[in-house]
């Protein structure tokens, strides 16, 4: 189906704009109490539903212990390493690390507590603030912004991702690789495009777990970037998660935007990724 007729048959079905958040989600509790003091947790458990939930999707081996989940794929793909308890016991330590050494493809490890040193296996860390969003008000995007249903369009964001996140090691493109059209039928798991005109511009990942949000991937065409595609594209991600806190992990060149969407930097998370690879969200 042409885009245009796409648009066309979107905007009948109410995918846009003011419609954008109706989809369902695993829980809209709001009874814990928003603290900054909890974003490390809550980044890391939903990280660790959207990294399992991608995993399973790309057919992937997923391990779960208490201190970490890892996500073993291909070459391509890699290990993927989810720190989620800030005392790893020495037993988790020698398997993640066991995990990374026979690892097909390139190794990332995330650690929100800042906690777990994997400097023996080679790796190289680097800082980035995990940031909260409390629950609040939603402004209106200025773009339009649709959630994703056709092959087409995830295939688009997943185009947008790669390029915008420079993922040399997903090239030659390979549809259906890095977003899987199954992820879309994960509980709790959107993946959102914003529209300038009739172009695909700016994709991001949105998982809703435990009445948490949090935002993966969020990227913007080269070719569109400095004209609010990133705003848009998490505006209407954010739809209808008025009550919910929200999490994410920030970009030096993102942060700027965050907070001026409402987040707060609560505190630094180390990321690790094998010698020359660079650390992918």
């Amino acid at each position: 189906m042409a885009q245009s007729a796409r648009m066309e048959l979107a905007h009948a079905m109410g995918q846009f704009r003011t419609t954008v958040g109706t989809m369902t989600m695993r829980s809209t509790s709001t009874d814990q109490p928003t603290s900054l003091a909890e974003a490390p947790m809550r980044q890391a458990r939903n990280s660790a539903a959207f990294w399992i939930a991608i995993g399973r999707c790309r057919g992937h081996e997923v391990i779960r212990r208490r201190g970490f989940v890892a996500v073993d794929g291909d070459e391509r793909a890699g290990l993927r390493i989810l720190i989620q308890e800030p005392d790893l016991d020495p037993g988790e330590l020698a398997e993640l690390s066991e995990l990374a050494r026979r690892a097909a493809g390139p190794v990332n490890a995330e650690d929100p507590f800042s906690s777990t040193d994997l400097s023996h296996l080679g790796m190289r860390s680097r800082q980035m603030p995990i940031m909260l969003r409390p629950p609040g008000p939603v402004d209106e995007p200025v773009l339009d912004v649709i959630r994703v249903q056709q092959p087409e369009d995830l295939q688009a964001a997943e185009r947008i991702v790669i390029e915008g996140f420079e993922l040399a090691r997903f090239e030659p493109y390979r549809p259906g690789e890095l977003f899987p059209m199954a992820l879309i039928k994960q509980p709790g798991v959107d993946v959102f495009v914003a529209l300038h005109g009739d172009v695909a511009a700016g994709a991001c990942v949105r998982v809703v777990d435990g009445g948490v949000g949090g935002h993966y991937w969020v990227g913007t065409s080269p070719a569109f970037r400095s004209r609010g595609v990133g705003r848009a594209v998490m505006l209407g991600s954010l739809a209808h998660l008025a009550d919910l806190p929200v999490t994410l992990t920030a970009s030096k060149l993102g942060r700027p935007l965050y907070e001026s969407l409402g987040y707060t930097a609560a505190t630094s998370s180390t990321w690790w990724a094998s010698p020359h690879v660079t650390a992918s969200r």
